[in-house]
């Protein structure tokens, strides 16, 4: 019985490493659509909250969060399309909301067009 604890333990050990490594990974290889936005969430500079990016929650990795105010923000190329993945996103989308986060969600095709409106977005969904 110790044994099995033990293999178990091991197996979320490495599956908590891979996730970490997957996010440092994700943050050095940011989107020029991350890059834009983070510009203006980083280092407290969107309404004196503090974002992360690329931060694991439980199974997943969501692009940005406050969690002060419980807000996750990710930006969705084309792939985001295809059905699978619509699927996937929409699951996780709940998986999220059950943990009482609010997720936004935007094209990157928004951030590149509209960066002020994606702002916008944020800024009245913070003073909720």
């Amino acid at each position: 019985m110790q044994q099995v604890r033990v293999v178990k333990q091991n197996q979320m050990n490495n599956y908590a490493q891979r996730l970490k490594n997957n996010s440092r990974s994700l943050r050095r290889k940011s989107t020029p659509q991350e890059i834009k936005l983070w510009a203006h969430l980083k280092s407290r500079n969107f309404s004196g909250l503090k974002f992360r990016r690329q931060h694991i929650i439980d199974k997943y990795i969501v692009d940005f969060i406050c969690l002060e105010k419980k807000l996750i923000i990710e930006l969705d190329g084309c792939q985001h399309k295809r059905e699978k993945d619509t699927k996937y996103d929409a699951k996780r989308n709940e998986y999220l909301k059950n943990l009482g986060f609010t997720v936004l969600r935007f094209w990157n095709n928004e951030v590149d067009s509209n960066l002020s409106g994606v702002i916008l977005k944020i800024e009245e969904k913070i003073k909720e």
